[in-house]
């Protein structure tokens, strides 16, 4: 308990920094790295985004045992909207797959209950290869699938419910992944939203699978389409007195996937979007596939996507696969990591 209260103590030490600082970009942003991790033990605490407002900070600052002196004022710096992201210390780190579904990702391939030893080895590798940095855990979960004709398999409500409060009890973030199918990019984010009352959710929607014919054609979105998603994302966190930044994931392996890319906006003060190389093979692919994401400078916060070995025959998977080094050593630097 003790452990846990001194992390959370430096983590809010690191946050004021940050934030009175007033820095725009987390791609540049080295200057707390050196004070987030203590010794080698692994560092799984992240702030979730009530932490991230001045009223969070003030109300965690204060209840510590011993008070860190509240420098902030000015009505508590008024709330400014301009919030900074907790990957400005840390990287994520996810689990990717449908519950209950083995041939859909390696969180689909274990019990809720099971995956704490499955998320604790892959974040023990990146804590272990990201220096001074942080690592957050997370479920990436299929939550629209998308079937043949195009039509969505929505997941229950009570699964993610129970999903997202086992993720919360452990300070493991959520991401909700819509595959879109045949319906419109604002469907998929009307399902979506409301999920965002719970602080550890974040989203994410897959062009691959906007399509009527799955594992035929490659779908795609639009750069307006993504606009309007963040747009409306941003609209229900204002509307709702939801607390911090969200993430929105966008995956991409093919040039298709996002048409007129370079007009994709990230300039939404409670949205970041995260760009994801997806898509599997050996190491020169991926790197290659990476590299095409890279040129889309006016997204600069990227994710890098592994495979492993599938339990289906006929699946393709990393081969071999990338070491956390090596992914980390991607440039731009990837600051959210998941495996299917």
């Amino acid at each position: 308990m003790k452990t846990h209260q001194t992390s959370w103590r430096v983590a809010v030490v690191a946050l004021l920094v940050c934030v009175t600082a007033a820095l725009s970009s987390e791609s540049t942003v080295t200057l707390v790295d050196s004070v987030v991790k203590q010794g080698a033990a692994p560092r799984f605490d992240p702030l979730f985004p009530r932490a991230l407002t001045w009223a969070g900070a003030r109300e965690i600052a204060l209840a510590s045992a011993d008070s860190v002196a509240w420098v902030p004022t000015r009505e508590e710096t008024r709330e400014s909207p301009r919030l900074q992201s907790v990957l400005l210390n840390s990287d994520i780190v996810a689990v990717y797959g449908k519950p209950g579904a083995r041939n859909m990702g390696l969180l689909g391939q274990h019990k809720l209950e099971d995956l704490d030893g499955v998320v604790a080895a892959l974040a023990s590798q990146y804590d272990a290869a990201n220096g001074g940095r942080g690592v957050i855990p997370a479920l990436y979960i299929i939550y629209g699938t998308c079937w043949p004709g195009g039509d969505i398999g929505i997941l229950p409500d009570s699964v993610v419910r129970q999903y997202v409060e086992y993720a919360a009890a452990r300070g493991w973030y959520v991401f909700l992944d819509h595959q879109i199918g045949r319906f419109t990019v604002e469907a998929a984010m009307r399902r979506l939203l409301p999920y965002l009352k719970y602080e550890n959710v974040h989203l994410a929607l897959d062009p691959e699978w906007r399509t009527d014919k799955p594992m035929q054609e490659i779908g795609y979105v639009t750069a307006a389409e993504l606009n309007a998603a963040q747009e409306m994302m941003q609209a229900h966190i204002l509307e709702n007195g939801l607390p911090g930044r969200r993430m929105l994931v966008v995956h991409q392996f093919k040039p298709k996937m996002i048409s007129a890319r370079h007009e994709v906006r990230t300039d939404y003060p409670l949205v970041k979007l995260i760009h994801c190389a997806d898509g599997f093979g050996a190491p020169p692919l991926k790197k290659n596939t990476y590299a095409h994401n890279a040129l889309a400078r006016n997204i600069p916060l990227k994710s890098f996507k592994l495979f492993l070995e599938p339990t289906i025959a006929g699946a393709g998977w990393d081969r071999p696969l990338m070491a956390p080094e090596e992914v980390l050593a991607l440039e731009p630097r990837p600051y959210l990591i998941m495996y299917q």
